[in-house]
């Protein structure tokens, strides 16, 4: 029972205020043992991996379906890489694979420890607007993030895509999240369902990420930065496939 329930059981929507996403680069080999092995890396130029931070506002989460005063509020941090899964069925799906989550509320992290596999935990999270300036950081969580709302961005420096058509591919959020249960052999397949989702490029002005800098990759680049605002969004009903590779 315990099982099923962290098996994303029912369908879920929210409303996304905003959605500030950045995406660092670096080299496949890097980021490959993060991933259990029904899961391949979706790289660029067959050099580069990508693992990003989405910072997410979120309005009203709830059981899809529920009355919006059933839902709450919560801000949402997520660390994930992106990557491929290929169904039984022969399909490639893009998507992502997370390796850590965050909130800044204890209920979110009881809610989504019971009904995800996304191991959440509770942050300290400030947040500031000033003009068109976006601060986020964290204390506890070693984490500062200072970003200009503008659309006119260049690229950030040392990225590997040659322009924004180029790094909008790995913007997120992806149609689907996979997690793989290894004593079962079982992939969990979540996919999200949007509209309107276009992405505005921010200038990045500073960033200072400990879980980044933690992983201990060869080289890290920051390759994209991306917002969106006042979307809303919903997650299907978990699927699980067994893998049988």
């Amino acid at each position: 029972m315990i099982s099923f329930l962290k098996n994303h059981p029912f369908s879920v929507e929210a409303f996304f205020e905003s959605s500030l996403v950045l995406t660092f680069a670096a080299p496949k080999q890097d980021l490959q043992h993060f991933l259990p092995d029904c899961l391949e890396l979706d790289t660029f130029q067959d050099k580069w991996a990508f693992v990003a931070m989405a910072m997410v506002q979120t309005k009203d989460l709830r059981p899809k379906g529920f009355p919006r005063f059933m839902g709450n509020d919560f801000f949402l941090i997520g660390f994930r890489i992106f990557v491929k899964y290929t169904t039984n069925a022969g399909k490639r799906l893009r998507g992502l694979y997370i390796i850590q989550s965050q909130t800044d509320k204890k209920k979110m992290e009881l809610m989504g420890n019971t009904f995800t596999h996304y191991n959440y935990s509770t942050t300290d999270i400030q947040q500031t607007k000033q003009n068109n300036i976006i601060h986020i950081n964290s204390r506890k969580s070693d984490f500062s993030i200072a970003v200009e709302d503008d659309p006119e961005a260049a690229l950030p420096a040392g990225s590997p895509f040659a322009d924004w058509k180029e790094a909008r591919r790995y913007a997120g959020p992806l149609p689907f999240t996979f997690t793989y249960n290894q004593n079962t052999k079982e992939v969990l397949i979540i996919e999200g369902v949007r509209e309107n989702w276009t992405p505005q490029p921010v200038k990045v002005m500073d960033h200072h990420v400990a879980f980044v800098n933690d992983l201990a990759l060869s080289e890290c680049v920051l390759a994209n930065a991306f917002i969106i605002k006042n979307i809303p969004y919903y997650w299907k009903k978990g699927r699980v496939e067994k893998w049988e590779r």
